[in-house]
């Protein structure tokens, strides 16, 4: 487990930071009529920020080439 969080610990940073941007949004914008698929519930705007996010934070992710 600790190998998995050193080796994604940006990814997981992102998801969390777009996790909890996703619930302040739904929270302070969200969609008054229901009809929106994505903040009409705070669920599927939290999943969605945070794949975001996670997707966002992953792109400045310095890859590392092993030796042959």
């Amino acid at each position: 487990m600790k190998k998995f969080v050193n080796k994604n610990w940006l990814y997981l940073v992102g998801a969390a930071v777009g996790a909890i941007a996703g619930y302040i949004y739904y929270q302070q914008i969200g969609c008054s009529t229901g009809t929106c698929m994505i903040t009409s519930k705070p669920l599927n705007s939290t999943v969605y920020f945070a794949v975001m996010g996670a997707l966002l934070f992953g792109m400045f992710k310095k890859e590392t080439h092993a030796q042959q």
